[in-house]
């Protein structure tokens, strides 16, 4: 087994556990997104209040993987070994219609190639196989799909 083999794939909980909620969605199957009790924004990433009304009521709801592609960057060096495998591999910004339109970084499934902004994808959650946590994988939507180019 080589060095890179025996590496876990960085998935997973922050060490203070504040965004466990999600982790812990993805292993139930579920995608899930911040939102604020108090004034119903969604938050991108994991908050600790508010940046709306600065209330801390938030909690985790699940949304629909669904949404289209607001930006995207082919990698083609692996800046974490962990991913050197997976190189040259696509990050891309979702904008989810379902969560109100907050946009929320993945990593392109990559039979899902070619991709352009504003292309409708799917999310997808998926184990790597060096990896305690699942993650979300984005999938372009095949043809004939709405809005499909």
């Amino acid at each position: 087994m080589t060095a890179l083999a025996a590496e876990t794939f960085p998935a997973g909980p922050m060490a203070d556990g504040r965004d466990r909620d999600y982790w812990e969605a993805l292993r139930a199957g579920r995608f899930v997104v911040q939102r604020c009790g108090s004034c119903d924004a969604w938050l991108p990433g994991c908050r600790v209040l508010c940046p709306h009304c600065h209330g801390f009521d938030l909690s985790w709801e699940p949304v629909a993987a669904k949404g289209r592609v607001f930006t995207w960057c082919r990698t083609h060096h692996p800046y974490m070994s962990e991913l050197a495998d997976l190189h040259p591999y696509v990050s891309l910004v979702v904008e989810l219609p379902g969560a109100g339109g907050v946009r929320v970084l993945g990593m392109l499934d990559p039979d899902s190639e070619p991709v352009r902004i504003g292309d409708p994808v799917s999310g997808v959650i998926a184990v790597p196989p060096n990896s305690a946590w699942p993650v979300m994988r984005w999938t372009r939507e095949t043809a004939g799909a709405e809005g499909d180019r």
